[in-house]
């Protein structure tokens, strides 16, 4: 937690759940910062896990970085809760992110996918930016003209300020700033979800402990299919 690595950590009961048999230790390590991530940030854009997104909520979502360790959770969510997803990535990951249930692809490396503009049209009402370094300017242009929200994985201070402002003028577009806060019965849900199949885990590559930092430089590289995992015992 908070970008330790160790053989053992001290976690309080009320944040802990059981891992059934059905979900690996590998699959456990990945769901807590990332799963957990990619459900606050879809909530924080005003996405319900109730059946009620469709009638009430935001139809529209766009998820940016798609094929990374929040994003493709953050796709099979928004799928989940009934919503129309267009998503962003590298071209070699396009058919992964389909795979994931992706609507719609976008190649980040062309004018569209540069541009956020959905194939067909569509204007968003709910973003999950899983990507460093897109403007909110950027952002803001893809949202539906009659207001949207746009949920930030990696917030900096300006993205800070811009949210308060927006909040005291009472902005229809609106970027919204994640403070991931872990909650033991949303970790219930997503583990339950990955017993049943219904969320899978993707696993780019695993290191040992001896060589965290390889898989810490793979991280900031920011190009990994899915998740990095560091084992306690692994193949050196």
């Amino acid at each position: 937690s908070g970008g330790g690595l160790a053989e053992y950590a001290v976690a309080p009961a009320s944040l802990t759940v059981a891992r059934p048999p059905e979900v690996s230790a590998v699959e456990g390590a990945c769901l807590p910062a990332a799963g957990g991530s990619a459900l606050q940030l879809l909530k924080l854009a005003g996405v319900s896990f109730d059946g009620t997104s469709g009638a009430t909520g935001p139809k529209n979502a766009l998820v940016t970085a798609a094929s990374g360790g929040v994003g493709h959770y953050a796709v099979q969510l928004a799928k989940l809760a009934g919503l129309h997803v267009t998503a962003t990535c590298g071209a070699r990951n396009v058919d992964f992110v389909r795979g994931l249930g992706a609507d719609e692809v976008l190649d980040y490396g062309t004018p569209e996918g540069a541009a956020l503009r959905s194939p067909s049209s569509r204007r968003y009402d709910a973003v999950a930016n899983c990507a460093a370094g897109v403007p909110w300017p950027a952002l803001k242009a893809v949202l539906a003209d009659d207001g949207g929200t746009v949920a930030d994985v990696t917030p900096g201070v300006g993205a800070a300020l811009t949210s308060i402002l927006q909040k005291v003028t009472f902005a229809k577009k609106r970027l919204a700033p994640l403070m991931l806060a872990p909650r033991r019965e949303e970790m219930e849900w997503l583990v339950g979800l990955a017993r049943q199949g219904k969320l899978r885990t993707t696993v780019d590559s695993r290191y040992p402990l001896s060589r965290a930092q390889e898989a810490w430089a793979k991280s900031m590289e920011g190009h990994a299919t899915g998740k990095i995992v560091v084992e306690m015992g692994g193949a050196e």
